[in-house]
């Protein structure tokens, strides 16, 4: 997750004292993950094998480190191709002449309108960074294992993305690859429905005053206690983030927020999911608000051991129930 401009006083000082991709030490919480699995739902062993392998590639996975990146992208490719009636593809593109890779599943009649998920599996500087993406991509993953139980029983084609280069320095230009992926839809004339990003959906805490916020103002609207998942849109989404926020809740074993802020803040567009915005699709952010609640964000210290695996599968199986239900 990058940050991005923002009209606020706060997020001007957190830029100023994170940095864009600061690798400063921070000491790591308290971990509660959990080893159970939820019944019919998301299987937290299997996200936790899927932040482990991605947290464990040296050096860090990011945009000069192809090594590792393409480790990382033959791994989510490696997983989505054991699964039944799965279209498994790659988006090749070039960016300062290296070559980046999505990859790319889909489920359902190929016809129909898409319903996109997608998550970033590059990291920012040389961090682990299990909640900045891994937790997303582990998301992803086990999204795609739900699915598959369906087979073409599906509205829509549903279709999940792992990108490149979502972090600095090529956020919010054409060589994201959420960019290059929304521009062919545009280009193609396909059909969508909605676009939701999983961004940092793993860290979660339970003690008051837990949560902050870049104002008063939201602050008083919203829990003090980070033990909440968010679905983030921009002015003028309201009605689709109340669906979204709906029918999350109906499946989810957790908390779970809406807020739809000014694109212009910045706060509401820090993902993949931007990069659809320009061709006017539907499309969001799940999030556990990132730098407001987790203090390893962008840091050696965003670890697997900081991760809740039980509110993951959560957050997993309220995904599962939006693509069912939109």
């Amino acid at each position: 997750m990058s940050l991005f401009r923002s009209s606020t006083r706060w997020m001007l000082l957190s830029l100023l004292s994170l940095g864009a991709c600061d690798t400063r030490r921070a000491t790591p919480p308290a971990a509660s993950p959990s080893n159970a699995t939820a019944p019919m739902g998301a299987d937290q062993n299997r996200l936790y094998a899927d932040v482990k392998f991605l947290t464990s590639l040296q050096p860090a996975r990011h945009y000069r480190n192809l090594k590792s990146l393409n480790e990382a992208a033959d791994y989510i490719k490696t997983e989505f191709e054991k699964l039944d009636d799965g279209r498994v593809e790659e988006q090749p593109f070039r960016a300062d002449g290296r070559q980046y890779r999505n990859i790319i599943v889909s489920f359902g009649s190929v016809d129909a309108p898409r319903l996109i998920v997608g998550a970033h599996y590059d990291v920012c500087g040389d961090t682990p960074g299990a909640d900045d993406n891994a937790s997303a991509v582990a998301g992803l993953l086990e999204t795609a294992r739900l699915l598959q139980q369906l087979g073409s029983n599906l509205k829509y084609r549903v279709e999940l993305v792992a990108y490149p280069n979502e972090e600095p320095p090529y956020f919010a230009t054409e060589y994201m690859g959420s960019a290059v992926h929304a521009k062919s839809l545009y280009e193609a004339k396909v059909p969508v429905r909605a676009m939701l990003c999983y961004e940092m959906i793993g860290y979660f805490r339970d003690e008051p005053g837990s949560q902050r916020f870049p104002n008063e103002q939201l602050a008083a609207r919203y829990p003090n206690t980070g033990n909440f998942i968010t679905v983030v849109g921009r002015t003028g989404q309201e009605a689709f983030t109340q669906q979204v926020q709906a029918l999350m809740q109906t499946k989810a074993d957790v908390d779970v927020q809406r807020i739809n802020l000014p694109a212009e803040m910045g706060l509401a567009g820090l993902s993949d999911h931007r990069s659809y915005w320009k061709y006017g699709y539907e499309a969001l952010m799940i999030n556990d608000t990132a730098f407001l609640r987790n203090p390893n964000y962008h840091l050696p210290s965003d670890t697997i051991d900081t991760l809740d695996f039980r509110r993951m599968a959560e957050v997993v199986n309220g995904v599962y129930a939006v693509l069912l239900g939109l």
